[in-house]
């Protein structure tokens, strides 16, 4: 019998369904004492059926688990995300043999391209630099929305991701590695290798984070 095809679909005002025997992997950033993002730490995986739901409402008492609390709440699982492509949306920003495209409307502000002493956008001129050229590579590789991109003398810069799923600690689900995501009216996401899709419930851009649990205060 034929494994079944690895993806994510997006239930009417549900959960999202999760096919292929994907891996469940969360992973929380590690952080400086004054907040900023640089690194992230792994726990182990979560035992799962080959198929398995996850809560898109943030109400589950079973998170990362549907234990189904959105049927009870009425959850408004209505999805606005973009349907233009990344390449459509993205501010592009060239430096000393380096391009940095940027599509702001997905950030979910996990802080890893911006610190106090400098960020992202400040490094760019700079990045004819190569310790300035590796630091920014690491922030962009670090960034779980995928709303950063590199190219580097015209190639695109892109670490390879496995197919996995990672609850992320308080905060959205990363699905890295091109994993399929399609909506309730069975129209696909644009595929990326880093992706992150809202597991509060109040993100304003469903499936796709938009940070909205930073202000809710969103604990899982």
């Amino acid at each position: 019998m034929a494994e079944p095809e690895v993806r994510i679909e997006v239930m009417a005002h549900g959960p999202y369904e999760v096919t292929g025997n994907l891996p469940l992997v969360p992973r929380s950033p590690v952080r400086t004492a004054e907040g900023e993002a640089v690194a992230w730490t792994f726990g182990g995986e979560i035992d799962h059926p080959a198929t398995y739901y996850l809560c898109r409402c943030g109400q589950s008492r079973n998170k990362p688990f549907c234990d189904g609390s959105h049927a009870f709440v009425l959850f408004d699982g209505t999805e606005e995300a973009p349907t233009t492509t990344f390449d459509e949306r993205a501010e592009v920003h060239e430096g000393p043999s380096v391009t940095v495209m940027v599509d702001t409307g997905i950030c979910h502000h996990s802080r890893f391209c911006k610190y106090e002493a400098t960020n992202y956008f400040e490094m760019i001129p700079g990045t004819d630099d190569t310790n300035m050229l590796s630091q920014l590579t690491g922030m962009i590789d670090r960034c779980p929305s995928g709303a950063l991109r590199l190219e580097i003398g015209g190639v695109d810069v892109e670490q390879v991701l496995p197919k996995q799923i990672s609850p992320i600690a308080d905060g959205p689900l990363f699905v890295s590695g091109g994993v399929e995501v399609v909506r309730s009216d069975d129209e696909p996401l644009e595929q990326s290798n880093r992706m992150s899709l809202c597991r509060c419930g109040a993100s304003k851009i469903k499936p796709i984070c938009d940070g909205s649990h930073l202000d809710l205060g969103f604990e899982a």
